[in-house]
């Protein structure tokens, strides 16, 4: 595939905003890589658009992940068993997932976001447990969790890596902020079992790959800084991840169906 100059400085501007989401809302943050990669930088096919995408995001989560470990905003225990269920359902979703209309996958896409970010904002005020960790009570529910949004990340591209937030929160019990830190393990780790699996099939352009992580490092650093601050105001740090859930979930309703 062949872009002009402005599609790669474009894919650097968006690589941009997708590192600041990723520092600001952890795994939450991935749900824009695939909409900026088809709608902004103008990547023709779906399914490259969601492989270069998962590689970039797979880099720059692992980027934020340092600024993340340094402010003590990770669960490592949870966030490895987390992934381990995860690796495996993203395999397994992502070879689904290539079988599939391209166009129809974005539209089932924005659905499912629309219905996370319903929960998530009726339980915005829902502070979480700080001292909550993984053992053997729930271990089990961890791995279910993982496993289940990994084969959705992997179907629908690293997007759903937005599901890990909520997914954290929901098996383990902990703060918001400590689910966006602890998600960027996973968020690495799903989206390089998925961007190998894409990439197998010829679905990656390397080059926009490497700007779009050049732009998400920069804009990763910016994030992490926001979300410590925005996290001390109860609710607000949730209903912002909703907010931001139901705007680019609509527009890709809009875009997909129109």
């Amino acid at each position: 595939m062949h872009l002009t100059l402005l599609q790669y400085g474009l894919g650097g501007l968006s690589g941009g905003l997708v590192g600041f989401t990723l520092g600001l809302f952890g795994g939450g943050g991935s749900i824009l890589a695939v909409p900026l990669m088809v709608y902004l930088v103008g990547v023709p096919n779906a399914h490259l658009a969601i492989g270069t995408s998962a590689l970039a995001v797979a880099v720059n989560a692992f980027a934020n992940l340092i600024g993340h470990a340094r402010l003590g905003h990770i669960r490592w225990r949870c966030a490895l068993i987390y992934s381990a269920g995860g690796v495996t359902g993203a395999f397994f979703g992502s070879s689904i997932g290539k079988t599939l209309n391209g166009d129809h996958l974005l539209a089932l896409f924005a659905v499912l976001m629309l219905a996370v970010a319903g929960m998530m904002f009726l339980k915005r005020g829902d502070e979480g447990d700080p001292a909550a960790q993984c053992g053997s009570g729930n271990i089990v529910k961890v791995l279910g969790f993982g496993g289940a949004t990994g084969l959705l990340s992997g179907f629908f591209g690293i997007g759903g890596g937005f599901l890990i937030v909520p997914g954290l929160i929901a098996s383990t019990g902990m703060p918001i902020l400590y689910a966006i830190g602890s998600s960027l393990v996973s968020v690495a780790a799903l989206g390089a079992t998925t961007a190998a699996n894409y990439a197998f099939s010829g679905y990656v352009d390397w080059l926009l790959a490497f700007v779009f992580i050049l732009g998400g490092i920069a804009g990763g650093a910016v994030g992490a800084v926001a979300a410590t601050r925005l996290s001390a105001g109860k609710g607000r740090l949730n209903g912002l991840f909703a907010a931001l859930i139901v705007l680019v979930a609509v527009y890709m309703l809009y875009r997909s169906l129109g």
